[in-house]
């Protein structure tokens, strides 16, 4: 083989092993006004809940899996929701959300959910807007973006959301409907479950039962 020919194969197949190294190219990182979003996860007392996946698919299109799971935050009352939501996890190079999916299980129904949670554009358009607001605990004036979505779960499949974060007062962005997850807990067709609720959550269900149509 000629000396060129064998140089111009050699470069070819050094563009293609470069090429299959570098993989696919990433998005570029959402331009935000601060690193990361978060998602906050609420349940009534008492009433246990176990998150199995929270999906989002963000403004660009883009999808992400599982960004946030496991157990929630519990308000102080069994029967009805806080105006305020708790802590949240942070959501890294995720745009602002268009869809959250969102799985789970009630486990003192118990029961599995899954939901679709569409996120209107003036709830985009809040999370991106500074608030000036007094906060109590600085006892100033500080500037905040409310970016927490709070997703508030209870039994018989009722999801609160919310948008808000720490001093500036949560609006409420609607309430859902979940539908019974046909494939069960984890997906996996057998019906079994995390785990049984607590002692105390489990003792005040048998006392009080369980206050459908409260949320």
């Amino acid at each position: 083989m000629p000396r060129l020919k064998r140089l111009a194969c050699a470069a070819g197949l050094l563009l293609s092993l470069s090429s299959c190294a570098s993989g696919p190219r990433l998005p570029p990182a959402p331009k935000l006004p601060y690193p990361a979003w978060y998602i906050s996860l609420v349940a009534p007392r008492h009433m246990e809940v176990w998150v199995e996946s929270v999906d989002v698919l963000d403004q660009r299109g883009l999808a992400f899996y599982r960004v946030h799971g496991g157990s929630a935050s519990y308000t102080g009352s069994v029967k009805g929701w806080p105006t305020e939501g708790g802590g949240g996890k942070p959501v890294n190079n995720v745009d602002l959300p268009k869809t959250i999916h969102l799985r789970w299980q009630s486990l003192v129904e118990p029961q599995a959910y899954k939901v679709h949670i569409d996120i209107p554009q003036w709830v985009r358009d809040e999370m991106v807007k500074p608030q000036q607001v007094f906060c109590a605990w600085d006892q100033k004036i500080v500037t905040l973006y409310p970016r927490t979505i709070s997703l508030g779960m209870a039994p018989g499949g009722i999801v609160k959301v919310w948008v808000g974060a720490g001093c500036i007062k949560d609006k409420e962005v609607g309430r859902f409907q979940a539908e019974v997850e046909p494939r069960g807990p984890y997906l996996n067709d057998e019906g079994l479950f995390y785990r049984a609720p607590n002692q105390a959550a489990q003792a005040w269900i048998d006392q009080h039962g369980i206050p459908y149509g409260s949320w």
